[in-house]
């Protein structure tokens, strides 16, 4: 008797991502999975597509992502990655669980069930991310542990306190050890560290980098046994700095991820797919780019039942008008073609805190020479310059010095309203006047603000406080754009149609307000300002903090103060 199948796609040059090569074959698909990729079968298909002139690649892979950086919830960030050929991705929840703790994390979880896409949560681990920084909660070891139980949990994220590694701290250690005891990985995170430091990391049980920016260090971590996931985000962007560590022999240790993208530029870019257009017009076969997407990705986090197309695996799969381009003709999820988006909306979020008292007085910058350190942006990267400049002072106090481009910078506690805030300065955002303030902060998520004026920073911390969260450009007069953040003041409660609007409208506001167009995205590059594990100079609500003395340092030049 024949055997039925559901579906069988001919016509079209299929990836085989064990020899890197498209071939000229079909798939046969039946309850979700591929039961063959020969060209001729003795099955009978209910339905035939015909992919004639076209190419299929597996469903693409995000390998390090956190998906509260859309500013959207699971659930309406599945509708758009799905467009984009990505049909699962390896998430760090750290973001909310920083704010919210385990209900954070339970919250994802549950709202991601809406989608189709597959969400991997590798739980957070490290909350916070230093033992200095006040955010909303503390997660032990013992905390996580029950989330072993949810399905979607399958691993543990970057480990992000090389200090906490490297002395063996216990609760550090033991999460590691419960990721393994559940036959899973842990993930690392080493940013500036040496190639000595990585072997720490390795001996520890963390296989997996996407902190690096250089052919160098990527390099460093293949030597070391790691996978490598080669990053570009909204302010990550790395992939053409590190392409070309990748070759046809070492290709098995890298994969690809966004890390930290918006939905704005998830729209209108791409996600993975991005990622293999800029490596294809940078020189990498495509059938490698694919690959890379995929089966390595898959790989790296054990997902056994995907990553190729072949016997047994899920039917997640993407059809190609182009493939150098990589132009999508439709995507499968696991045998299904996604042909519209799921009718659901965010679930509601009762856990969001935004509790602060700022005053005027509170942001002053009492200043005695005027020789400062300042936090240097880097357009389109996460770690900043030390600086150092000479900026006027009047009667003690700081003055907005435009004509270098030094404006004040500050971080406010605002979950456990405890007054702290944090005073700095920084260089490159090239405001003419007014001031934007988030809720979205870096790993702690306090509320950040830089500024012309205090009068102008005040009105935009007000103004996300009084919306439970968001981002908000203002001027001394009034607030000039507003975009809620209402789940934990990281994520929009709105679809991702009026969510990506709003970081237009927001977007736009800023332009007002600065002296010429930036090369870079202010709102996510000022979230990770405040991110005391990437070097060099962040700021947090205790002051200003040095990674590499890994200590709080005074503003002006005179060392450490703690």
């Amino acid at each position: 008797m024949t055997e039925k199948v559901d579906l069988v796609i001919t016509g079209a040059q299929v990836l085989n991502v064990l020899t890197r090569e498209f071939e000229a074959t079909s798939l046969w698909i039946k309850d979700g999975r591929i039961i063959s990729n020969l060209k001729d079968e003795p099955f009978q298909a209910e339905n035939h597509y015909d992919a004639t002139g076209k190419w299929v690649v597996p469903g693409m892979i995000d390998a390090h992502v956190h998906m509260e950086s859309s500013m959207v919830a699971p659930s309406e960030l599945g509708k758009v990655l799905l467009k984009h050929g990505v049909t699962a991705i390896a998430t760090d929840p750290h973001e909310l669980a920083n704010v919210a703790g385990t209900a954070g994390i339970q919250y994802l979880i549950d709202d991601a069930r809406q989608t189709p896409l597959d969400v991997f949560f590798m739980l957070p681990s490290s909350v916070p991310c230093v033992p200095f920084d006040d955010n909303g909660a503390t997660l032990h070891a013992a905390d996580l542990r029950p989330l072993y139980a949810e399905p979607e949990v399958h691993g543990l994220a970057e480990v992000m306190d090389y200090g906490a590694v490297e002395r063996g701290d216990s609760d550090t250690l033991a999460k590691i050890r419960d990721a393994a005891a559940h036959g899973y990985h842990a993930d690392g995170h080493a940013a500036g560290l040496t190639p000595h430091q990585l072997n720490v990391m390795r001996n520890a049980g963390l296989d997996t980098d996407h902190e690096f920016t250089t052919v160098t260090e990527a390099l460093d971590r293949v030597k070391a046994g790691m996978f490598v996931f080669l990053r570009e985000g909204t302010v990550e962007r790395d992939v053409l700095g590190t392409i070309g560590a990748v070759t046809e022999a070492n290709a098995s240790r890298f994969a690809f991820c966004t890390d930290d993208k918006t939905i704005a530029d998830l729209i209108t870019e791409g996600s993975i797919d991005y990622n293999v257009k800029l490596a294809i017009a940078n020189g990498m076969r495509p059938a490698l780019a694919y690959t890379l997407a995929s089966y390595h990705a898959a790989n790296a986090h054990r997902l056994n039942d995907r990553g190729s197309l072949t016997a047994g695996k899920l039917a997640d799969l993407v059809v190609l008008d182009n493939v150098e381009s990589v132009k999508i003709a439709r995507t499968m999820k696991a045998g299904q073609w996604i042909t519209s988006e799921a009718e659901t909306t965010p679930l509601p979020f009762t856990a969001t805190r935004i509790h602060q008292h700022a005053t005027l007085a509170d942001l002053k910058l009492r200043l005695k020479t005027g020789h400062v350190n300042v936090i240097g942006v880097q357009p389109n990267h996460i770690e900043t310059d030390h600086l150092h400049f000479d900026v006027p002072v009047v009667d003690g106090e700081f003055q907005t010095d435009l004509a270098q481009d030094v404006l004040k910078m500050v971080v406010v506690e605002r979950h456990k309203n405890t007054g702290r805030v944090g005073v700095g300065l920084v260089h490159g955002f090239q405001l003419k006047h007014g001031a934007v303030a988030g809720s979205v902060a870096h790993d702690s998520h306090n509320i950040v603000a830089v500024g012309t004026s205090d009068l102008a920073i005040l009105r935009a911390i007000n103004q996300i406080t009084s919306t439970n969260g968001g981002i908000a450009v203002a001027d001394d007069e009034q607030v000039i754009a507003n975009m809620p953040l209402a789940i934990g003041g990281l994520l929009s409660a709105d679809s991702y149609h009026v969510a990506s609007q709003q970081l237009g409208t927001i977007k736009a506001a800023y332009n007002q307000i600065c002296e010429t167009a930036i090369p870079f995205d202010p709102f996510i590059t000022l979230s990770f300002l405040t991110l005391p594990v990437i070097p060099t100079l962040k700021l947090t609500d205790r002051g200003l903090f040095d990674y590499d003395s890994f200590k709080l340092i005074s503003v002006e030049d005179q060392g450490s103060i703690a």
